[in-house]
């Protein structure tokens, strides 16, 4: 049998989850919930901490306890997914921006990253990630032109890996991230919705070919409130 705190948990829950608190409001107060289930503080408390640690509310000193957004989408840290991929998984409405797609020279940082010679080029694009209105996500791109050639406006709008895989029939094996949390940049500022967020979670890509060639590295700025990072892990043998 549920202890009194989880079943006011659960109750608590299932009246958010039906939106009879909404997002960004306050649940009532510890004193009414108290009326309301008649029980004591202390259950009310543990109820309203475990809603706390779930992520649903927020618990503030001038408002309350606040409902949080959980909405969020899933971003698979382990595979090589296309945003276009990705998005088919989402609901409501995507959109690409292309707000840079140029041709450019390699810096020093960038020909050790991506192993180039003085005479590679690189394809430099940014992309503004839009979900329901929202600019969430900025992506910015550097493919060694070399490997892949001819990229336009309207195949970075449409997919990259589209492009690389279908038209220049080359093959897309693995990629090593890094994920971080870093202070918003001023372009995150001029480009995404960032609300009262002044993080951002960054993912950089490092992305070869089957051959073991790399020909993309990514930075991708993601706003923390909407992306839920997951991967799969299994413990293996150990023999010590």
């Amino acid at each position: 049998m549920a202890a009194k705190y989880e079943e006011i948990y659960q109750s608590l829950l299932n009246r958010i989850e039906q939106e009879e608190f909404p997002v960004g409001e306050t649940i009532p107060k510890e004193f009414d919930l108290m009326e309301e289930y008649a029980c004591s503080r202390d259950t009310i408390r543990k109820a309203l901490q475990l809603l706390s640690q779930n992520g649903y509310i927020q618990k503030t000193k001038r408002k309350g306890s606040v409902v949080l957004d959980r909405t969020r989408y899933e971003f698979p840290v382990s595979g090589v997914i296309s945003f276009k991929e990705l998005a088919s998984t989402m609901h409501g409405s995507v959109e690409t921006i292309v707000t840079c797609c140029e041709l450019i020279k390699p810096d020093e940082k960038m020909k050790v990253r991506m192993n180039l010679s003085d005479k590679d080029k690189l394809w430099m694009i940014e992309r503004v990630r839009k979900i329901d209105g929202e600019s969430i996500i900025l992506d910015l791109d550097f493919l060694n032109a070399t490997i892949v050639p001819g990229i336009t406006k309207e195949i970075a709008e449409h997919s990259l890996y589209d492009y690389i895989e279908k038209e220049l029939n080359l093959k897309i094996g693995y990629a090593n991230k890094e994920i971080t949390c870093q202070k918003v940049s001023e372009n995150d500022k001029r480009l995404l919705d960032l609300k009262e967020y002044d993080m951002v979670v960054n993912v950089d890509s490092y992305t070869y070919l089957t051959d073991t060639r790399i020909f993309q590295f990514t930075r991708s700025r993601h706003r923390p409130d909407k992306f839920r990072f997951n991967d799969f892990a299994r413990r293996t043998n150990t023999f010590s």
